[in-house]
């Protein structure tokens, strides 16, 4: 692996223009001051049901909502075409049967972390304890094994696409994000960072939606912002869940807060700013698994688990009051929880080895 300082050079004042745009307004941009009642979410109901042969670990939505991938401990990838979920649920489908399952992946030798869609192609990437990173191109009927590898030199955690697809991010066993570009498979580091001790390995990397930043959450309990030019660290809360691993993060569309979920049982919403706590959801317990906290699709709600009860809850996102809280179905606290960007669908995966797909009940 070759370490290097992090610089685009000529695009920079590209990618500097893009940090200061923001890409519409959403119901989270007035977060800090807001009162009053909050929002019922409607109700959702299980309607597709699949199956690993082992704990189901991660699901990720494609950038247009057409396609959900699901990642194993038993090392498959499974493809799934949100349309034939859709097909199936119709009650006088005169289509046949219907396999939502369009792909099977298998080419891992050890349980799959994550999992992430190229922008603009029919490429699917996985990041697994095998220290790799593998490219599948779902396009081709056939195709089972990856046509491109990345061989990392740690237990690869988590990986994201810039919204360019030039470039991917691996947080590792490391604690620094390991950049790779795309198309020569160079690897890079910032040399400026932080410093971080020893438990610093990174459970969750996320680009911003235009790639101008990116947010490490770590099992140190510390939230790292990141610049996407110059890959320097620009703020560290490093006490963001205390000496509890922080499992999640994810930018808010306009890029100005970071949802952050962590093993101390805390969802808490930072402004990118000034590093600022601006909310805390309460009231969902997960000190064992990788939890993950998200955003619905308007941005309008917060899901995340609740593992002692095994239930899925669900926040008004500018209230921080809990609105809903449902049984999971699953045997056992579900491992992730993954929210369509496109619609009120999201997917929940289980150590009962089960991927269920929930779509608002009309």
């Amino acid at each position: 692996m070759i370490f290097l300082f992090f610089f685009f050079g000529t695009k920079e004042w590209i990618y500097r223009l893009l940090l200061g745009l923001s890409v519409s307004v959403h119901m989270i941009s007035a977060v800090q001051d807001t009162k009053g009642s909050s929002k019922s979410f409607p109700k959702h109901e299980t309607r597709h049901l699949s199956e690993h042969k082992n704990i189901a670990r991660c699901a990720r939505f494609s950038p247009d909502g057409k396609f959900v991938a699901t990642g194993s401990a038993d090392t498959s990838i499974k493809l799934f075409e949100i349309s034939k979920i859709k097909q199936m649920m119709l009650p006088d489908s005169k289509e046949g049967p219907v396999r939502p399952v369009i792909r099977t992946f298998y080419d891992h030798v050890q349980p799959i972390n994550d999992l992430d869609f190229h922008p603009q192609s029919t490429v699917l990437i996985s990041g697994a304890k095998d220290n790799t990173i593998k490219f599948f191109d779902f396009s081709k009927a056939t195709a089972k094994r990856a046509f491109r590898v990345i061989q990392d030199t740690h237990n690869v955690r988590s990986v994201s696409f810039h919204p360019s697809g030039d470039f991917l991010l691996a947080g590792t066993d490391h604690s620094i994000a390991h950049l790779y570009d795309v198309n020569t498979f160079q690897c890079y580091l910032s040399a400026n960072t932080p410093e971080i001790g020893v438990n610093g390995a990174i459970n969750q990397v996320r680009y911003s939606s235009t790639g101008g930043m990116y947010v490490t959450a770590s099992k140190d309990g510390a939230i790292r912002l990141w610049d996407g030019v110059s890959a320097s660290c620009v703020r560290a809360i490093a006490d963001a869940h205390g000496t509890a691993e922080a499992t999640s993060a994810c930018f808010t569309k306009d890029q100005r807060f970071v949802l952050s979920c962590g093993k101390d049982s805390a969802v808490k919403l930072w402004e990118i700013g000034t590093g600022r706590l601006v909310k805390q959801y309460l009231g969902a317990t997960h000190t064992q698994f990788r939890c993950q906290a998200v955003f619905n699709d308007t941005e309008e709600f917060v899901l995340s688990i609740d593992e002692p009860s095994n239930e899925i809850v669900i926040w008004d996102a500018l209230t921080a009051d809990k609105v809903a809280k449902w049984p999971s179905n699953h045997i056992g606290a579900p491992r992730w929880i993954e929210h369509s960007p496109t619609e009120a669908a999201f997917i929940s995966c289980g150590t009962d080895r089960s991927v269920r797909f929930w779509k608002e009940n009309l």
